[in-house]
């Protein structure tokens, strides 16, 4: 079995991920088992890169991306990968999975992988005919637990906590990432009036779409995550789609934990039948709110906008909204 992980100095969730893969990789190498990682940062921070693999005690083969056009490097890789770190690639030596045969159940978080390809290529996708920014900002610690989202002329501009001192900034714009990429840590500092920032990290940049599978779950294989759904990122919405995922099936298993039956693939359907309209009714009324935010774009007008700022004053709409960001359409 071969796997292949990419990941970045700069990416909190790959560091955090980083001990587990390497622990595979001491535990499985005896049988066959190969790792091997691939880094995405910039080439002047092959010191740092190669200083964190030491620390981490990683063997055999490790790469750095070569510089160059993001978007290329992403759909050299495959056409479905949003770009998005940390990802995994697993497969056996001759390309195959007949490795699934083995388990009762199956959770796939990775869109890109051949089971994704092989299993799940029905897919309901919207193009947005736009980028998104991302990167992380480091920062003085205070309480940061409220994402905020701030609309500019070209498109909303996020900051999603991640933690006390570090905070994700997600930017969307119409058109191409290239035309757009100067001037973003300008943009970060203009439109930031919370935090003091220290360290802005590398910003990367991918396609954004919409993505829905139509069918959850492959016999014992469910699809979960970025595998499962995208949507467009205005305020972490889709993070937010996926922590109410990982309630359903947390309570799926636990209440068949408690009645002793098994977890078997028969979890797949529960799952399903259990959030599926519900995802589906939530990431379409994302999406409108995505096309009016378009209209106004196109017509140059500020009302939506204008009336957002507004009805954002009024403390009794704001907790509507803010519970049905937390728990969706039908609470």
């Amino acid at each position: 079995m071969i796997l292949i992980n990419f990941w970045a100095t700069y990416c909190v969730p790959c560091i955090e991920e980083f001990p587990m893969i390497v622990d595979l990789s001491k535990k499985y190498s005896e049988k066959g088992m190969q790792i091997y990682f691939v880094s995405a940062d910039w080439l002047d921070r092959k010191k740092e890169v190669r200083d964190f693999l030491l620390e981490k005690d990683v063997k055999g083969l490790s790469f750095i991306k070569e510089e160059g056009n993001d978007n290329n490097f992403i759909n050299e890789i495959s056409r479905e990968w949003s770009g998005a770190l940390p990802f995994t690639i697993v497969y056996d030596k001759n390309g195959n999975l007949s490795f699934l045969n083995k388990y009762e159940l199956i959770i796939n978080c990775d869109h890109i992988n051949m089971i994704s390809k092989k299993y799940f290529s029905k897919k309901i996708v919207k193009k947005y005919n736009s980028s998104a920014f991302t990167t992380v900002i480091k920062h003085k610690k205070i309480l940061n637990d409220t994402a905020i989202q701030v609309f500019t002329t070209k498109g909303p501009l996020a900051f999603l906590p991640i933690s006390n001192t570090e905070t994700s900034v997600v930017y969307s714009v119409y058109g191409l990432a290239d035309k757009h990429k100067k001037n973003i840590e300008e943009l970060i500092r203009f439109h930031n009036y919370k935090y003091k920032i220290s360290k802005i990290e590398k910003i990367s940049s991918f396609e954004l779409m919409s993505l829905h599978l139509r069918s959850y779950y492959h016999n014992n294989i469910l699809a979960f995550g970025d595998a499962l759904h995208k949507i467009h990122p205005l305020a972490g919405q889709g993070f937010n789609m996926t922590i109410r995922d990982i309630r359903i099936l947390t309570k799926i298993i636990i209440n068949r934990c408690k009645l002793g039956l098994p977890l078997d693939s028969s979890i797949n359907e529960e799952f399903e039948n259990s959030i599926k309209h519900k995802n589906f009714i939530f990431s379409n009324g994302v999406d409108l709110i995505h096309e009016f935010f378009k209209i106004e774009r196109k017509t140059k007008s500020n009302i939506l906008s204008k009336s957002v700022q507004f009805i954002g004053k009024n403390s009794y709409v704001n907790k509507m909204f803010a519970k049905i960001a937390d728990k969706g359409i039908l609470f």
